[in-house]
């Protein structure tokens, strides 16, 4: 089955996402795709007990020793602020597409860089402000590394393509809708 010309225009006409397709979604897409990087990278590969993994998180409220101490609930409330942040992570995104447009029309390349500026903002930004706080060595570069390929490809793809999916999505409608509404302009 081909799309006709037609078809393949309305496709390809870029809209405005809109916020409810892409933040809760996307939250929830980076959320677990960054929880499962978490448990194969940290904990079957390099060793880390699955409880202490989102622990870690929680110590950016309470502190290192609290979240340790605080057992499975700690661990829930890591969990809990994992997917807060995942989804404040897709939320910049989207906001970000309405103010550069280009973001959807280049959404692989915009996914990728902004997962990677993503780590970036976490590692060095928000952590350091955090109860954590300022973190004293950088991981070793194959760590790092991992991380940050992980990043682009687990949370700034997916919030990417998702906002061009909703675009494109939106697309026909808004042409349609400013064939119809009158011009204010002429008016």
């Amino acid at each position: 089955m081909s799309l006709s010309s037609e078809e393949t225009q309305q496709r390809s006409v870029l809209g405005r996402p809109k916020a409810l397709e892409v933040i809760p979604l996307g939250g929830f897409l980076i959320g677990v795709f960054d929880l499962t990087f978490a448990f194969t990278f940290y904990g079957l590969i390099l060793g880390a007990a699955p409880l202490r993994i989102f622990q870690s998180v929680a110590a950016g409220v309470l502190g290192r020793p609290r979240a340790i101490a605080g057992g499975v609930p700690t661990f829930m409330l890591g969990i809990l602020l994992h997917f807060l942040v995942a989804t404040c992570i897709a939320t910049v995104y989207y906001l970000a597409t309405l103010v550069l447009p280009a973001l959807l029309r280049y959404a692989v390349v915009s996914g990728l860089l902004y997962g990677v500026a993503a780590y970036f903002g976490m590692k060095y930004l928000i952590l350091p402000l955090s109860a954590i706080g300022q973190r004293g060595t950088l991981p070793r570069l194959s760590i790092m590394i991992t991380e940050i390929v992980g990043h682009a490809v687990l949370v700034g793809l997916p919030v990417a393509l998702l906002a061009r999916r909703s675009a494109r999505l939106n697309g026909g409608n808004s042409a349609s809708a400013a064939k119809t509404e009158p011009n204010l302009a002429s008016a």
